[in-house]
């Protein structure tokens, strides 16, 4: 499974990410879509960080994801900011509460991670049954123009305490880009730990995206470009996307 091992890596190596600018934008691009309050669901929540801001900034936060390795650690960061966030071990693609909430979120190329249209239409089904009407469904994505000049590239990086081989390949019938990670860990002894991980994204296009929210039944889709208010330009690294359910 993806992300066992290197859950215990990951905060560290996001470290240089804004995630207090992300989740303002992500709280604008909700209301804005009419979102006015209630009950949320985080979909692919990893380490908690924007559940936790989410939840800071007084939205009733309900988040999951699959590995149990980042939902320990989400729980962990939760209880020691005196936050009740319920975490749910679940794959989004078969999304299922206990009720139907205000909004759904899935932050940080979640999206992504469903490799196929099948994949992506069964996330969107389950979100739409799990909305209420005139409930709002708020997801980003890394663009074509992130991923494609990615595609059979090698990376890495020595951050002493941490260090990693990246090596990327690109399927252009499936558009899957694979990721193959090596990653070496400092233990408290001073040696190193090895582990690897396969990460799999695929690259969708907007206008793709865009089709299958209508045909699972979204109304008012509206795509932006990264962090922006305006619709994502061809450069765009990042794809932001907001759409509703309807009020019948």
């Amino acid at each position: 499974m993806m992300y066992e091992s290197f859950a215990s890596i990951y905060d560290r190596l996001m470290d240089d990410f804004d995630y207090d600018a992300w989740s303002r934008y992500y709280l604008r691009i909700l209301e804005d879509a009419g979102y006015a309050g209630g009950d949320v669901c985080e979909c692919g929540c990893g380490t908690g960080n924007m559940t936790l801001r989410l939840a800071r900034a007084g939205l009733r936060v309900t988040a999951c994801d699959l590995s149990p390795d980042m939902l320990m650690i989400a729980q962990a960061k939760a209880r020691k900011s005196g936050l009740r966030i319920p975490f749910i071990q679940q794959d989004m693609r078969r999304l299922a509460l206990h009720r139907p909430v205000d909004a759904v979120l899935a932050c940080c190329d979640a999206v992504n991670y469903l490799t196929s249209e099948a994949d992506v239409k069964a996330f969107l089904r389950r979100v739409w049954s799990s909305l209420r009407p005139g409930g709002v469904i708020a997801f980003d994505m890394s663009s074509p123009a992130k991923l494609l000049p990615m595609a059979d590239g090698f990376y890495g990086e020595d951050r002493g305490d941490v260090a990693y081989l990246w090596k990327n390949t690109y399927d252009e019938r499936s558009r899957v880009l694979s990721m193959d990670l090596t990653f070496f860990a400092r233990r408290e002894d001073g040696l190193y730990r090895r582990f690897d991980e396969l990460h799999r994204q695929r690259v969708h296009t907007s206008e793709e995206i865009a089709r299958w929210l209508g045909e699972c039944g979204f109304l008012d889709i509206r795509s932006y470009g990264d962090r922006t208010a305006t619709p994502p330009a061809e450069t765009d690294l990042r794809i932001h996307f907001t759409a509703k359910r309807g009020t019948n």
